[in-house]
């Protein structure tokens, strides 16, 4: 750790505030002085905020006139590597410094001093009479075995009212306890044994920790086929990098990967590691935040926000499925959780390990290019093997129409579920049909505040808008010439697809996997757990099931519209496309069972569907690389993609023809500036949204061009202008 400079009572320090002001202001050092990096409360007109002393004040004016910062915060000062990481990434993002700080403070009473509340915990007792209101709050408590609440907390995760959980505790079912407000966690046993490895797991496990027993920075890919044992190869680094005193982190794309995760964890270190993302209670996140800064906590698994926590000494950041899209923040500020990591571990002298069975094509290329370190593991653990890959060209199946099962799958799909295996449909698409036109008129049902289509769902009997969540009930007459009984559902969803596959199979059970069928994160935990056990014939599931969820009896995949993705013009469509389908086909076959993957295709012929068949990635990468160079696209070239918005379609449009037509410093850099377009999503709650594109070189110095570009254009009314460095998607 630096010595940080100190400030006696009374000098002036520029203070980093929570608020959207963009610069640092001035204060007197309060009472007892302060450090840099230290939280301070600070008052801002009627106000007192959080914020964070970053150097020395500007001054220039008169001391006496300064107000005075209220109190230093007992929490442990913003380490220099955290307030570097937060600078860096603003200028790459092109963020307002004061947002990347909000990011960073994302937990509630930072600034409340030490004592201690009344927590609940599940007692011994059984309560005499079990409504449905009590019910709903034990479960919650076993959920969560081993964590405390609050009495706000578990009241609103059980939905009930806080009478009902005093009612539980006055006959002993729930233990009311005062606790501290943090404690640490639990340390964590390293050198307790992990599973047995095979010689290609023990080999690049030794690698992670050689890098880690370098103590500088380093990012190494672990490449390994679905069901190779990546996650305890990467387990033995986090126990290196316990070992030596430092902290780890593994981000996850799936909250739903959560629970099953930390149970390995528990089983390999004897203690749970602390769990951070939108799931978590206030009271842990504030728990965890502090921790981190104190040293109370050794891993911390977690969402892409975790990645902004204070640690203390971070040595060791994993990107479990790295390649998910998932890790791009779409909204707020907009940043590469993979990207950051890099950034954050070459601060803080850290090593990265990137792993996944598909790589994103800028890893695979950092990788070639030797920028990275390269790991693989190429064959199954135990007794599985990769699953056979086969093709059905739905141009020689004869479907009747409203069904989307081919009669090829549906014999496969027999043929398991007679051996006693479950086979998975799989259908990125949720909901029961994307599209519901109306047979009198052509009317398609559309959302008023989006140029976007509403898609029914049938279970919760509702249209959802899946770019507002805008929902209504499902109509029986047109809204457009009010004939009844005419409107009728185009397309399959996983809704249809799962209402086809129980009438195809009538003895089957059918479980859907969907993220919009499950209300909290317990839920989906618990249906993924009895789909493990057994307690399902066929699944039925989106994008949700390529996500690392582990199935034993799962032995045939069998992809519905392999052709979906490869639509569109987004220039990592194929490459999706890939990922998607490699990762979806490895769920078949991971215990002792071979499995079988098939995809209905009306393009075997595709290069993208040849490679997904044929198994050779690197050719399929080597190929996708080549065409994104004779482009000069990434990861070759540079893009960043400039967003307008406004509830007055003409004022978007003159802003994007203004910055179109003033684009000298665009043009210095040899960047190229296309649009101004509408975005594919024209309006989205009630927004116009109009989309530049601009693209440059790899070399390029595309941020200070596109501040200097843009710093001009004045936003009037509610128009709004949003940078995206390195776009994943452009709608």
């Amino acid at each position: 750790m630096t010595q940080q400079a100190e400030f006696r009572e009374g000098d002036l320090v520029g203070v980093l505030t929570t608020q959207p002001l963009d610069r640092l202001l001035d204060y007197r050092a309060p009472e007892g002085g302060c450090a840099i990096g230290a939280f301070v409360e600070v008052p801002l007109g009627p106000r007192k905020v959080l914020g964070v002393v970053w150097g020395p004040g500007t001054g220039g004016y008169d001391i006496a006139k300064v107000r005075q910062a209220i109190r230093v915060l007992d929490t442990a000062p913003m380490q220099d590597e955290m307030r570097s990481f937060l600078a860096r990434a603003a200028d790459y993002t092109l963020t307002p410094l004061t947002a990347m700080l909000r990011l960073a403070t994302r937990a509630p009473g930072l600034g409340d001093p030490p004592s201690m509340r009344k927590v609940y915990r599940l007692g011994d007792a059984v309560p005499d009479r079990l409504t449905d209101a009590r019910a709903r709050v034990l479960a919650v408590l076993r959920d969560y075995h081993g964590l405390s609440f609050t009495l706000g907390e578990l009241a609103e995760m059980a939905g009930v009212t806080p009478s009902v959980v005093k009612g539980l505790v006055a006959q002993g079912a729930i233990r009311e306890e005062d606790s501290p407000r943090d404690l640490p966690f639990p340390p964590l046993d390293h050198r307790r044994p992990g599973k047995p490895l095979t010689s290609d797991q023990a080999a690049a496990a030794e690698a992670l920790r050689a890098a880690l027993r370098t103590g500088g920075y380093g990012t190494t890919l672990l490449k390994g086929v679905t069901g190779s044992g990546k996650t305890e190869v990467y387990l033995e680094a986090v126990a290196e990098c316990v070992a030596q005193g430092r902290q780890a982190l593994v981000l996850l794309p799936e909250i739903a990967l959560t629970a099953g995760f930390l149970t390995r964890v528990e089983a390999r270190f004897g203690a749970k590691a602390a769990e951070w993302h939108s799931g978590v209670t206030l009271t842990e996140r504030r728990r965890i935040w502090r921790m981190l800064g104190e040293g109370g906590a050794e891993l911390v698994v977690g969402a892409r926000s975790a990645l902004f926590l204070p640690f203390r000494d971070l040595g060791l950041i994993v990107v479990d499925e790295e390649h998910d899209t998932s890790y791009k923040q779409e909204d707020g500020v907009l940043y590469n959780a993979r990207d950051m990591a890099v950034l954050r571990a070459a601060i803080a002298g850290a090593q990265v390990v990137l792993a996944s069975a598909t790589p994103a094509l800028e890893t695979w290329a950092n990788a070639e290019a030797g920028k990275y370190a390269r790991l693989d593991l190429t064959a199954r653990f135990g007794d599985a093997v990769l699953p056979r890959m086969g093709a059905i060209d739905m141009r020689a199946e004869a479907l009747t129409a409203g069904r989307w099962i081919s009669p090829t799958l549906i014999g496969a799909v027999g043929a398991r579920l007679a051996a006693g295996e479950q086979a998975l449909l799989f259908l990125n698409r949720r909901g029961y049909a994307p599209v519901t036109i109306c047979r009198a008129c052509g009317h398609q049902l559309g959302c008023h505040h989006c140029d976007a289509r509403m898609v029914e769902h049938r279970f919760l009997k509702r249209l959802v808008c899946h770019q507002c969540g805008e929902t209504e009930p499902v109509p029986t007459t047109c809204p457009a010439c009010g004939v009844e009984g005419k409107l009728s559902a185009v397309g399959p969803g996983v809704e249809r697809l799962a209402e086809e596959a129980a009438e195809v199979f009538p003895g089957a059970r059918v479980a859907v996997l969907s993220s919009d069928l499950f209300g909290s994160a317990r839920a989906l935990k618990a249906q993924i757990e009895a789909i493990a056990a057994g307690e399902a014939d066929i699944i039925v599931g989106t994008q949700l099931v390529a996500k690392g969820h582990n199935f034993p009896l799962l032995t045939l995949v069998g992809v519905i519209d392999a052709d979906l993705g490869l639509q569109g013009s987004d220039l990592r469509a194929a490459e999706r496309t890939f990922q998607l389908m490699r990762q979806v086909a490895g769920r078949a076959g991971r215990a002792d069972r071979p499995g079988e993957a098939l995809l209905q295709t009306h393009q075997p012929e595709h290069p993208v569907i040849r490679a997904i068949l044929g198994g050779d990635e690197e050719a399929f990468w080597r190929a996708e690389a080549e065409e994104r160079r004779q482009a000069g696209v990434p990861p070759y070239g540079r893009m960043a993609g400039i967003i307008l918005s406004g509830t007055d379609v003409a004022q978007v449009f003159d802003l994007g023809n203004a910055l179109a037509r003033q684009a000298g410093p665009l043009a210095r850099i040899g960047a190229q500036v296309f649009g101004p377009a509408p975005a594919a999503i024209a309006r989205i709650r009630g927004r116009h949204r109009v989309r530049l594109l601009v693209k440059a070189d790899k070399g390029a110095a595309l941020q200070d061009a596109i501040a200097r570009w843009i710093a001009p254009h004045r936003l009037k009314g509610d128009l709004r202008l949003v940078v995206d460095i390195d776009p994943q998607s452009f709608y």
